[in-house]
């Protein structure tokens, strides 16, 4: 057998940018960032922004117009932002990337032009995938606008939407050219949303930052009440371990089976699903890291103290830990669904300790069962 072997290695410069009011004229984060291409034609941009932020600050999308006006150097702006719906529903089909798709034709955005997408992490998500698919990868500019997309998905490298009743069935791994966190871009966010993001904070402690986890614990009477202070040290911390994760793991496009990042995750994906997607993610995802540590704990892999101190800390953060779609007939499926998803081979990351996960290859079914009748008798208590 003749065989012609290379290997390819391809460095990406992954950033994080934290600032406030990034549409205001006199802020040139975003200007600044995007005249980082050295490519000598001209720049020209696309704003993609969530349709519900746009109802809820209904001067922002003249303010972005505003903003490129007073940057004639930075990019040109080829449309007024265009409006598409946030949430899950903006994942439900492929309709919203074919609009995108539409529009990056229309306005002759190439791969030397950029896609910038101001929103929730759904919205995040669906972009990501239009801007990885249109000319094999057009630059694409996230700017996250809840807590859960700027402490976890906004800064990650998956795009994607769901089909077939699967999260996130149709996807790509593309990292972004810039991520900007703007924090006053929260402002409007309800109570509910502000406590999402939370929960990836809790996450991404238990499997890697013990040190973290008891900041978390520290602050938490702070972020129940959404103090600033502690919100800003919540996303900046949270962000940078993702980052961290992503870049330090050796994996960061997911050839392997292990996700540490999906840690809760194969409960929370099912859930979802269950709830016909009224559950928001964060909510799932608490849940979901809930169940993990009643059956590690259970399976001896962790002491019941550190159990009752991740449980603490959830409820602490405003967080229920059980649903009533935990106890149907479908639950268990989300199982055969994450292993088919991860590529064959089922990884589900349990804990040691705080600060320590680790990946087991199997779950014992009767001891999910036996955590989801705690979780409920919990709730009673």
């Amino acid at each position: 057998m003749a065989l012609i072997e290379r290997t390819i290695q391809v460095s990406w410069q992954h950033r994080v940018l934290f600032t406030d009011h990034v549409f205001a004229p006199a802020n040139t984060t975003l200007v600044d960032n995007l005249s980082r291409d050295e490519h000598g034609a001209p720049r020209r941009a696309l704003v993609v922004l969530d349709e519900s932020l746009a109802a809820a600050q209904p001067g922002l999308s003249g303010a972005i117009e505003c903003y490129f006006k007073a940057h004639p150097d930075g990019a040109t702006l080829v449309n007024a932002p265009l409006i598409c719906k946030g949430g899950e529903q903006t994942k439900a089909s492929w309709s919203s990337v074919s609009e995108i798709h539409a529009a990056i034709d229309r306005h002759h955005i190439d791969r030397h032009s950029y896609l910038i997408a101001v929103g929730g992490g759904a919205l995040l998500d669906m972009a990501g995938l239009a801007a990885a698919t249109a000319h094999r990868g057009v630059r694409h500019v996230r700017i996250p606008t809840t807590t859960l997309s700027q402490c976890d998905s906004g800064v990650g490298v998956k795009n994607g939407i769901n089909a077939f009743g699967k999260k996130n069935f149709i996807g790509t791994f593309a990292p972004p050219f810039a991520v900007i966190n703007d924090f006053q871009l929260l402002a409007t966010l309800p109570p509910r949303d502000l406590r999402a993001g939370f929960v990836e904070a809790v996450k991404v402690a238990c499997i890697r930052s013990r040190e973290f986890f008891e900041s978390l614990e520290h602050d938490a009477a702070a972020l129940a009440k959404f103090e600033p202070e502690a919100m800003r040290k919540l996303i900046r911390l949270c962000a940078e371990l993702h980052l961290d994760h992503i870049v330090t793991s050796s994996d960061p496009f997911e050839f392997g089976s292990a996700r540490p990042l999906d840690f809760g995750h194969w409960v929370a994906h099912k859930l979802e699903q269950l709830s016909n997607f009224t559950m928001r993610h964060g909510e799932a995802v608490a849940i979901g890291i809930a169940l993990d540590v009643i059956y590690a704990r259970r399976a001896g892999f962790l002491n019941a103290g550190s159990a009752s101190r991740v449980l603490g800390l959830l409820e602490a953060l405003g967080f229920e830990l059980f649903h009533a779609d935990l106890q149907r007939e479908g639950l268990l499926a989300g199982l055969e669904e994450f292993r088919e998803h991860l590529g064959g081979r089922l990884a589900i990351t349990l804990l040691r300790d705080l600060g320590v996960g680790f990946e087991v290859n199997e779950m014992r079914l009767e001891l999910i069962r036996e955590g989801i009748a705690e979780l409920a008798e919990r709730r009673k208590s």
